[in-house]
């Protein structure tokens, strides 16, 4: 099929468009519905997911050094609990700096203490893998040297599946409102070419082939579909960019943190306009379909 063959019908589809206007109208408005709701429920979930990963990686062990190791004693366990498989980092921290961080949190009555600090030497571990936590906590509890681990026992576990069933409940829910949408729009691209069936009728009775035939209605799903993203990605885009504006300043410092205006905007928008135009493309095609047996 050559270029001038092509432009003919996308001069088609777009006069056909403005032929059936209100059909259109149906046709984007159903576009334009459907894509608000899976674009705003894709930037829930992928910040959700991002939050998910934030408070996975912040997962950390402590290990209280035995008060009775010396120096040498206390270095050869740091260097040990570096070299063990599936440990990413060790953050050494003294009991003067432990001291400090607890009277900076709970006020300076606990300033009593810097005469005798009662308080332990500390390795912060964090695991390359957040789920083999446990698993490293246990091989450091072995250790001589490690006076006390704690890294949330029970609660952690909870934590990861929580998070895991969040995420599988995402994907499904993602997933359920693509069908739905797909389904919505197909039928009604569906309406409009059956408004149209004598057209097409006729095409073929005088020789027209199948792709002939079906081509128009292609690019005219498919502006269909790009025109009724267009209002979705305009307002994803600014309820986003507005609600990152007044969120991220109270979020300052903490754990959690909102995924960044750019590129993320620019990626959602992206995917919502190519599910426009795939999914009339799709609805056109297989609308189209039954037509095609004259």
């Amino acid at each position: 099929m050559n270029f001038k063959i092509i432009g003919r019908h996308m001069k088609e589809s777009l006069t056909s468009m403005v032929r059936n206007r209100w059909m259109s109208f149906a046709s984007i408005s159903a576009v334009t519905v459907t894509l608000l709701l899976v674009g705003v429920f894709l930037v829930i979930m992928m910040n959700l997911n991002k939050v998910a990963d934030d408070i996975e990686n912040d997962v950390e062990i402590k290990v209280l050094i035995d008060l009775g190791v010396n120096e040498t004693e206390e270095l050869q366990l740091h260097q040990k609990v570096e070299k063990m498989p599936g440990v990413e980092s060790v953050k050494y921290s003294t009991k003067k700096q432990e001291l400090d961080k607890l009277v900076k949190d709970f006020g300076n009555d606990l300033s009593l203490f810097k005469q005798e600090n009662p308080l332990h030497n500390v390795l912060y571990v964090k695991a390359e893998n957040p789920k083999q936590t446990e698993k490293v906590a246990k091989e450091i509890m072995t250790y001589k040297g490690a006076d006390k681990v704690s890294y949330g026992k029970g609660k952690i576990e909870k934590l990861f599946g929580f998070l895991n069933v969040s995420r599988n409940v995402g994907i499904i829910l993602i997933v359920a409102l693509l069908l739905t949408a797909t389904f919505l729009i197909s039928n009604t691209i569906k309406i409009t070419i059956t408004a149209r069936r004598s057209e097409i009728e006729i095409m073929k009775l005088v020789g027209a082939t199948n792709s002939f035939v079906r081509t128009p209605f292609i690019f005219e799903g498919m502006w269909l579909g790009a025109l009724g993203a267009v209002l979705p990605i305009a307002i994803v885009t600014t309820l986003y960019a507005t609600l990152h504006d007044k969120v991220t300043p109270t979020l300052e410092n903490e754990i959690v943190q909102l995924l960044e205006v750019m590129p993320f905007i620019l990626q959602i928008d992206l995917i919502l306009l190519v599910m426009g135009v795939v999914i009339g493309v799709l609805g056109s095609f297989m609308s189209v379909r039954k037509f095609l047996k004259v």
